[in-house]
């Protein structure tokens, strides 16, 4: 006889507006009104806007300058980071209460696989109805649920009735709610997929996608076409997989002035090399690839890779995989407002690693750059440093 697998329980939780919510918990005379939470600077994002705000048809991810145009009366305040982890790790406690399987995909938003915890807790519905429940009481602030088989569903379902809203997809009525929607719900399809999709195959909502042959979706879009065909059918087999395993580090700036001067541009980036190098060195990671991120005056953003045969956590080598990108860029042709540099595809342990290969000149390197973190960490950034960050503009 084939036993057949149970059929899972999946949950995401996903925060209502959750630094705005935050703020306005912290500060109740300004609860009922536009609150918008970003950069202070005038070439600030939004990072977070209250429903009272997005009312104004503002939304993250928008200039400071645009939401202050928009809603000139709003409450403009600064990110607190370390409030809103505070925070964060108060709500992933609550969710760990009832299953160890909880995936932190942010700060503000988890899957919970509640699979094996029904026959504790009730039904998946009754668990989330007290999640949400255990969430308010206990911090104040309201969360969205969505209930389904799987995580692309329960994604796109905790999404569905914002704010405070818990939207149950059951495995019967998959098709039902997938297809109405429009195509770009669907993971992987962003503004060039949706073109194609739209302006050459005619397809504007989930049902029409069906309708595609897997081959022709092969075709146009190669394994991103493979994935739509699964995803529109409700097919997701990807597990809640616990904890938040670290994939990059980095670090970027907004500047207040566009920024054409090449040298310039080059002492920010050892600026932020070194910030990068520095917290990859405290949190114990080395890493091979370096990323380096620019976003023009005209907010078109380009990223260049590329891969070192040896992992790193220092500042000059991660600046030297920068300068090597510059020329597939136009930095010093093209105004500049945003500078990133990140690096991912990390390695842990790198001591050890080091000592493997018998570089001793490395691992030197490596132990000065530690005690010179220590000394920096008492003393100030400047104190000791790469000899251009000494004279980086204020």
């Amino acid at each position: 006889m084939t036993v057949q697998p149970r059929e899972r329980r999946i949950i995401h939780m996903d925060m209502d507006a959750f630094y705005a919510a935050v703020e306005t918990l912290d500060r109740p005379e300004i609860k009922g009104r536009p609150v918008i939470v970003g950069g202070s600077s005038r070439r600030g994002v939004v990072s977070s806007a209250s429903y009272e705000a997005r009312a104004y048809g503002i939304h993250s991810a928008q200039p400071i300058a645009t939401a202050k145009r928009l809603c000139p009366d709003g409450v403009f305040l600064p990110v607190r980071m370390r409030r809103y982890q505070e925070v964060s790790s108060r709500i992933m406690e609550i969710f760990g209460r009832f299953t160890p399987l909880v995936e932190p995909v942010s700060i503000d938003e988890a899957f919970l696989d509640v699979t094996g915890s029904e026959r504790l807790f009730g039904s998946v519905v009754e668990i989330a109805g007290a999640l949400k429940k255990l969430v308010l009481e206990e911090t104040g602030l309201t969360v969205s649920a969505g209930v389904a088989p799987n995580k692309f569903l329960a994604k796109i379902a905790s999404d569905m009735d914002k704010p405070d809203g818990l939207t149950v997809v059951e495995p019967g009525m998959v098709a039902a709610f997938l297809d109405p929607l429009p195509i770009d719900r669907l993971w992987g399809v962003g503004e060039a997929t949706r073109r194609t999709l739209t302006g050459t195959l005619g397809v504007r909502r989930i049902g029409d996608l069906k309708r595609l042959p897997r081959g022709l979706l092969e075709r146009r879009f190669g394994k991103l076409g493979l994935r739509l065909y699964d995803l529109a059918r409700g097919r997701d087999e990807r597990e809640v997989v616990p904890g938040h395993e670290v994939k990059s580090i980095g670090h970027e700036r907004t500047y207040p002035e566009d920024i054409l001067d090449p040298d310039r541009a080059r002492r920010e980036i050892l600026y932020l090399a070194d910030l990068v190098a520095r917290r990859l060195r405290r949190k114990g990671f080395s890493g091979k690839t370096v990323t380096l991120k620019v976003k023009y005056a005209d907010f078109t953003l380009r990223t260049r890779s590329s891969t070192l045969a040896l992992g790193t956590d220092d500042a000059r080598e991660i600046y030297a995989a920068c300068l090597a990108l510059l020329p597939r860029t136009e930095v010093g042709r093209r105004p500049l407002r945003l500078l990133g540099v990140s690096v991912s595809n990390l390695e842990r342990e790198m001591d050890r690693q080091l000592a493997l290969f018998q570089d001793e000149r490395r691992l030197k390197k490596r132990r000065l750059n530690l005690a010179t973190d220590r000394v920096q960490e008492k003393f100030g950034d400047r104190v000791i440093g790469p000899g251009s960050l000494l004279e980086k503009d204020e």
